[in-house]
């Protein structure tokens, strides 16, 4: 059996298997991801909810894993070498559980670079931007009488959009006829334009000719479904 005492994460969220994979996370367009391709690809793990709302990635037994206060972030009990592993940043641990399994990223050096360039995409425009325009038009930044502040997030995310919009022309998936991680990266946060953030029409979503059709391909995916709800909402 896996000794994960090392882990001080581990004292607040036992592991009732720690031979297998253990998930912090909760379902947020970057939870989501972890748990997407973790359905993809099989793999047994256990999942532990952290609650944001409440404020459990400060809390030191969640930040000594990640000093980032964010999730997800994971332990493998069998990472390089046969020993425990924690890592955070989802696109590091999407990347992470496709090298070490040899699926969903190109085995291909040039195709593998370019799927991890979609990855950094996603991870360095989409959420980021996607996650502000939220802010100003759903949540507490929705008060500030100032319309500027949404107003430069929304046209940002439509020029995001169209980027992916210009890629996926031609294209089922982000590299073509080939599911992978950049896909997995940005299903959650373009499905959270709608169902979560509602700004559907402010980005003019459906004046895109490609990402919608894409969007529902994904979501046609059973891991996807199963994914999306790990770990539940309260």
């Amino acid at each position: 059996m896996a000794d994960l005492s090392d882990f001080e994460i581990t004292k607040r969220w036992p592991a009732k298997n720690p031979d297998i994979l253990q998930l912090y996370s909760y379902p947020t367009p970057n939870g989501v991801k972890v748990s997407i391709l973790l359905e993809e690809l099989g793999l047994e793990y256990e999942v532990h909810q952290i609650k944001i709302g409440d404020d459990e990635t400060w809390t030191p037994e969640f930040l000594s894993l990640n000093p980032n206060g964010k999730i997800p972030a994971i332990i493998d009990p069998n990472g390089p070498g046969g020993k425990p592993m924690g890592l955070f940043e989802s696109g590091a641990i999407l990347q992470y559980l496709a090298e070490k399994t040899g699926k969903f990223l190109p085995s291909d050096p040039a195709k593998r670079m370019e799927t991890l360039q979609w990855v950094y995409f996603q991870m360095a425009g989409l959420g980021p931007i996607f996650g502000q325009l939220g802010f100003f038009y759903k949540f507490a930044g929705k008060e500030i009488e100032d319309k500027r502040p949404r107003d430069r997030y929304a046209n940002e995310s439509k020029r995001l959009l169209g980027v992916l919009d210009q890629r996926l022309e031609g294209r089922d998936w982000i590299m073509g006829d080939e599911y992978t991680i950049a896909d997995i990266a940005t299903l959650g946060w373009v499905r959270a334009i709608n169902v979560f953030y509602e700004a559907g029409d402010l980005v003019e979503y459906d004046k895109l000719k490609n990402v919608p059709a894409w969007l529902e391909r994904g979501l046609a995916r059973p891991a996807v479904q199963r994914g999306l709800e790990i770990p539940p909402f309260d």
